[in-house]
């Protein structure tokens, strides 16, 4: 029987390595779908929690801000429960993060004040946080590391996915109160018996977990030999997220603001906002097997160098002046395929960490990122023109260009 580290066919995969893959995928898919459902609806939903209209100032502000503290959470989580996959094993730290973010994706829907989907939307946010860096150590310690690039966009396609299930979810609650679709977000916490049941821990963390005295502390992570690639990773995510989320947030205004849709009906806006989200989520998994192939070609640290720079280069081009409604559609397929360097980030990071701070470290750095990228999102929203969403997609391409640079010092991880 192939070794689990040298197989080159899916027939040669071990039970345990296809259900920990099936675990990953499931959560990941989950995760799109509750991430993605608040920016499908966030602003009809805010600005009746508001009672104001939807382009009253105010609704962009309080969105940005509610949108702000699920990168927070976000962060707060890939910390919080990375640990917790290093301390009690991958499989129980998989099932938990699971249940934090469907239920508190559910409990949105009962939000009467704006404060109060910030809140339940900083809560979600700690449970996807922490599936990123436990699901991505879970599969980075059972599957064979020369996959490792086709691991990574599979998974990452997996988020598309979830995203397109939201937008599915959103087409069919468009003539609905906003509030509705956010019951969906429950549908996660399904899977979590079947992950308790079938999905066994690592063999690898077992063994780091039975030969260490005590896991080594967080701050090992800014201790030498670790510290250096700690405070690379940890800018590359930083600067690149800011760009990237600052985007993902702000495209649905934009979308809704264009000549052509803003005299729609509700239901028509809530219509063009799903579909520009579905050709993002298209670009996005071609763009995640197009990163792949890549990384196989010429190494992560190259492919994510080239990546960020064709991300701010499209960016750029798309929001230098205003285009017309089907012409920013085939760009922002562009900019979904762009999107693939993120997916590499889900095998390329945890390598690059002792086992035993493995899910903490990747957690850490990658979502420590959103922390920054929290603010920008706001900053970028709310200190450039609010009425004119363009000028801050604009500015926020700019921010590319130094996470390439960057990346230039990124450790290639071992295959």
């Amino acid at each position: 029987m192939p070794s689990p580290t040298k197989s080159i066919r899916l027939s040669d995969l071990t039970s345990q390595q296809r259900k920990s893959g099936l675990a990953a995928w499931l959560g990941w898919m989950f995760d799109g779908l509750d991430m993605h459902i608040y920016t499908l609806v966030a602003t009809p939903f805010v600005a009746q929690l508001l009672h104001l209209s939807r382009t009253d100032k105010e609704v962009g502000e309080k969105g940005a801000l509610i949108n702000a503290a699920f990168l927070v959470g976000w962060a707060l989580g890939g910390a919080f429960f990375g640990r917790i996959g290093d301390l009690m094993g991958r499989s129980r730290a998989l099932c938990l993060t699971i249940l934090c973010y469907a239920g508190f994706t559910g409990l949105s829907a009962i939000s009467t004040e704006w404060w109060h989907l910030l809140i339940f939307r900083f809560l979600s946010a700690l449970g996807i946080g922490g599936e990123w860096a436990v699901g991505a150590s879970l599969l980075s310690e059972t599957w064979p590391k020369r996959w490792r690039p086709w691991i990574a966009a599979t998974l990452q396609t997996a988020v598309n996915m979830g995203v397109l299930l939201a937008c599915f979810f959103g087409y069919l609650f468009e003539n609905s109160e906003p509030r509705y679709i956010f019951l969906v977000g429950v549908l996660p916490a399904l899977i979590v018996l079947w992950i308790r049941r079938a999905v066994p821990e690592t063999e690898e963390w077992h063994t780091a977990r039975a030969s260490a005295v005590k896991p080594p502390p967080i701050s090992d992570l800014f201790r030498l030999p670790v510290a250096r690639t700690t405070w690379i990773v940890l800018a590359i995510c930083g600067v690149s997220l800011t760009a990237h989320w600052t985007f993902m947030f702000w495209q649905q205004k934009y979308i809704r603001d264009l000549p052509e849709v803003r005299n729609l009906t509700a239901a028509g806006q809530n219509r063009a906002a799903v579909v520009a989200l579905v050709v993002l989520m298209i670009g996005s998994i071609v763009g995640n097997y197009a990163a792949a192939a890549a990384a196989r070609r010429i190494g992560y640290r190259r492919t994510i160098i080239t990546f960020c720079l064709l991300y701010g280069g499209v960016m750029w081009a798309t929001f230098r002046e205003p285009l017309s409604h089907s012409t920013l559609l085939g760009a922002f397929f562009l900019i979904g395929a762009c999107q693939g360097v993120f997916g590499l980030f889900t095998m390329c990071l945890p390598p690059l960490f002792p086992t035993l701070l493995r899910t903490t470290g990747a957690g850490f750095c990658y979502n420590m990122g959103r922390l920054v990228a929290a603010g920008g999102t706001v900053f970028f929203g709310l200190f450039t023109k609010v009425g004119d969403v363009r000028q801050a997609l604009l500015y926020a391409a700019i921010l590319f260009g130094p996470a390439a640079l960057l990346a230039r010092w990124l450790p290639e991880p071992e295959e």
